[in-house]
This record gives C-alpha cells, structure tokens and sequence, in this order.
C-alpha cells in the first residue's frame, strides 16, 4: 500500500491514509528515545513531515517505510471520523 495522506496529531500520533481508503494511527512514542528520532521530540520539528508515498520522511532525516508504518498502525473504524481516535491523538493546533 501507499500513503495518501500523513497528518500529524498531538502526542506524536500520525493520521496516516492509505491509498485505498483505509486509515490508521501510527505512534512515533516508542521511538523518539533512538538517536534518529530524537529531534522529533520538538513539536515543531515533528510537524515538518513529508509525504514520499512508499514512506514518510522528516527535515531531520528520520524517516518510515509504508510498510512499517502499516504494519504497526492502529486501523480506524469506518463508522466515523471520531471512532477509536484516542483522545491524545486528536488533530494538533499547529
């Protein structure tokens, strides 16, 4: 799968849609403490995302493949914009 859409969430979620209509949240937590990721820390930094399709990538230099990103994503109900969106991953203020 691609990436359709990347959207970055408070408490370093990722709103991630693939190209054929699903959509997920990915958690950036588990890995801010690597030295690659460390930079995202800043919130400023961590919005700076850009879109590559077959991955994600940051002015930092840290980065994600689709792949991961879709194998450790937590799927979306198609039932509403709202349904199962943790509520520290609601859309960010930036």
């Amino acid at each position: 799968m691609n990436i359709a859409e990347i959207t970055p969430r408070d408490n370093y979620f990722l709103y991630v849609k693939a190209e054929d209509g699903n959509a997920g949240l990915f958690d950036v937590k588990p890995f801010l403490e690597s030295e690659a990721f460390a930079p995202l820390k800043d919130e400023r930094e961590f919005h700076l995302i850009h879109n590559g399709k077959y991955f994600i990538e940051w002015d930092c230099g840290a980065d994600f493949s689709a792949d991961t990103i879709f194998a450790r994503w937590s799927p979306l109900s198609h039932e509403g914009p709202h349904h199962a969106v943790p509520a520290d991953a609601r859309p960010s203020r930036s």
